[in-house]
């Protein structure tokens, strides 16, 4: 019994890793996929996005069963095997101290280097200089998210995670975009480019609440 508790401990030790890897994976995939590819095929932004958002709300996941008479109880305290803790703590820094630490601001080079290359092909740099800013802000933004979703105990913590996230994206992402979009206006309207689409995208960025209250009025 000892050693199913101590897997369960270990399991449950090994979600907040997991969410950090699912962080970095959507990282990439904001380059490769863009933001908008969702399917469980396709490895794109949002699905692994979700996926942090679950690991990162497992134990109230598992509360779900107390609430169809099935009582889950989570093994609290240190894992007691000393083997299982000791992989536990490999796990651990394989993925704070080599992925994070290493592999992920190799990465945010290569896409920095992949956006100077977009431009000299004449393709847009913005994809890959946002993947290399989020992947530089992968530990900030597991600690942002880590604040969302109500706290322990709510049923509904991967959803309101998830709401929290698109309210996190409305109030803070979107104003910054609107403004980044008008940037752009003015530097093609400067050099005698197309600047009416940025000016749009600028104005949809800015109205996307108002849009979402139109759309709940509508249904």
């Amino acid at each position: 019994m000892t050693i199913v508790q101590d897997i369960v401990r270990l399991l449950l030790a090994l979600t907040t890793p997991a969410a950090l890897v699912a962080l970095v994976l959507a990282g990439v995939a904001l380059r490769r996929d863009g933001a908008v590819t969702f399917g469980p095929g396709t490895g794109g932004f949002s699905k692994w996005m979700m996926w942090a958002a679950v690991f990162l709300t497992v134990p109230s996941l598992l509360s779900w069963f107390a609430t169809w008479g099935i009582n889950v109880p989570l093994p609290g305290g240190a894992i007691s095997s000393r083997w299982l803790f000791n992989l536990q703590i490999d796990v651990l820094s394989f993925v704070n101290l080599w992925v994070i630490g290493r592999l992920v601001p190799v990465l945010a080079a290569y896409f920095v280097l992949r956006s100077v290359l977009d431009s000299a092909e004449g393709s847009a740099p913005v994809p890959s200089i946002l993947a290399a800013m989020f992947l530089l802000a992968v530990p900030a933004t597991r600690a942002l998210m880590a604040g969302w979703g109500g706290g322990a105990g709510n049923n509904y913590a991967t959803a309101d995670m998830l709401a929290d996230g698109w309210t996190y994206i409305v109030t803070r992402i979107l104003p910054v975009a609107a403004a980044l979009a008008i940037c752009g206006a003015i530097f093609n309207f400067a050099s005698g480019r197309p600047a009416l689409r940025m000016v749009a995208s600028a104005a949809a960025f800015l109205i996307v609440p108002s849009i979402w209250r139109l759309v709940l009025t509508m249904m």
